[in-house]
């Protein structure tokens, strides 16, 4: 194709996936789902999955081959700018009164579905069921391990913010929690895939070089940032896509993911004198990163051929799906309940920690890639990864419907405000807020 063709192709693709990711959010949020299902789901509908079993293959029509890795390379600029407003707008000051919390939470969300997802990965082993041409009996529990473990802080910030969650402490827990555990997955995963026999580094070289990099966007690009957030609103943005670009760059060529640079780049960001967020500081990156992030999962879509799965898959998607919500969901909440929030509160927390989808998707693009997973495995876990997903805003209005229930003039007591706040003790959000 020439130049011209390739980029017609990609401006019809881009077009295309998002106004289709448009009318299935709006659908999405009709039936009580996060919108960011139906920008999932429109990369799945214009892939292979559905769009590709039409007589003439539109997919491909739609999207060549040619063109899919330019549209990759759309989506992670759209990813790195949606994250780094993520980190710009967490609230600092909520966290130095959460790091207990969110600690346990931490160290729950990867211990404890690492230590199922194992205990399965070696039983599927022991009974020849791993996928084909895996490179050693023990590579595929470790990947397992860490895909179980994942939680989309994307996904997870776009459902925190759609649902009125991202002033509350569940949110902020949810959040931090689920950006610590990534981080240390990553770790895991680079040192899985080293050892499978790729080219990755290994962990201990990722680790030494992940010091060098934090302690340079501490002691060197900190600085930078506050004399550029002093600057007039036109003459620090410059500044601020090249630091989000550059350090998104850096964490990508340490193995790690791009969106994870970006994401510290947007938290070292200057804050008030209270710790909380300047609203207006990067508006831009979240409109633009929002508008562009469909066109990470179209490329995800031309991945996966869910309609390829027989029916003698099913016990085993059930059986992962039930292995994937007791570890996460289960461990998180149990873990928030021993940092010393209310059951109600922890059980939100667990919820959004057992969001997998977009992060899940790019571990699972990286085992596909290291023959780790073959393609019936990479369907099953591309389904584990919505399910789990979509589970979270039933799961959100749940909870909800059972703070009001037990907020009714039945002789039952009220949830319990924090003094000073408005905000329920049980939730974390003004009652106005919560009323939402």
């Amino acid at each position: 194709m020439t130049a011209e063709q390739i980029t017609t192709s990609v401006l019809l693709a881009t077009g295309t996936v998002v106004v289709l990711a448009a009318a299935l959010s709006a659908l999405a949020r009709r039936i009580g789902q996060p919108p960011v299902i139906g920008q999932v789901l429109a990369g799945i509908v214009l892939g292979p999955s559905v769009l590709g079993r039409l007589p003439g293959d539109p997919s491909a029509l739609l999207v060549p081959d040619e063109v899919l890795p330019y549209l990759g390379v759309l989506g992670q600029v759209a990813l790195v700018l949606f994250m780094f407003s993520v980190g710009c707008e967490l609230d600092t000051s909520l966290l130095r009164h959460q790091g207990r919390t969110v600690t346990s939470v931490s160290l729950a969300a990867l211990a404890v579905p690492m230590a199922a997802g194992a205990a399965l990965g070696w039983a599927v082993v022991a009974r020849g069921a791993e996928p084909e041409g895996v490179p050693s009996g023990w590579a595929f529990p470790l990947y397992l391990a860490v895909a179980l473990s994942i939680t989309a802080m994307p996904v997870l910030a776009s459902i925190i913010r759609d649902r009125g969650l991202a002033g509350t402490v569940p949110g902020l827990v949810a959040t931090a929690a689920a950006a610590l555990t990534d981080v240390a997955g990553w770790l895991v995963l680079a040192g899985v895939v080293a050892l499978a026999g790729s080219e990755a580094h290994s962990p201990a070289v990722v680790g030494g070089l992940l010091v060098c990099y934090l302690l340079v966007m501490l002691l060197l690009v900190r600085p930078v940032l506050r004399r550029a957030y002093a600057l007039p609103g036109a003459l620090r943005d410059g500044p601020l896509i090249a630091a989000a670009l550059l350090s998104g760059w850096a964490t990508n060529a340490l193995g790690l993911h791009a969106m994870f640079g970006a994401f510290l780049a947007g938290l070292l960001m200057p804050r008030r004198g209270d710790g909380r967020p300047d609203p207006g500081l990067v508006s831009w990156a979240d409109r633009v990163g929002g508008l562009l992030l469909p066109v990470f999962f179209i490329t995800t879509g031309f991945s996966v051929d869910i309609g390829g799965l027989g029916a003698g898959d099913l016990l085993l998607l059930v059986v992962l799906l039930a292995v994937a919500i007791a570890a996460k969901l289960g461990g998180c909440a149990c873990a928030a309940r021993l940092g010393g929030r209310s059951w109600r509160e922890s059980a939100v927390i667990g919820a959004l920690m057992n969001t997998r989808g977009l992060t899940e998707l790019i571990a699972l693009n990286v085992g596909k890639q290291a023959g780790l997973l073959d393609d019936r495995w990479y369907a099953l876990l591309v389904v584990v990864a919505l399910v789990t997903t979509a589970m979270t805003g039933p799961l959100l209005s749940w909870f909800r419907r059972d703070a009001e229930a037990d907020a009714e003039p039945d002789g039952e007591a009220a949830p319990e405000t924090d003094a000073g706040t408005g905000r329920y003790a049980g939730t974390g959000a003004s009652p106005a807020r919560a009323a939402r």
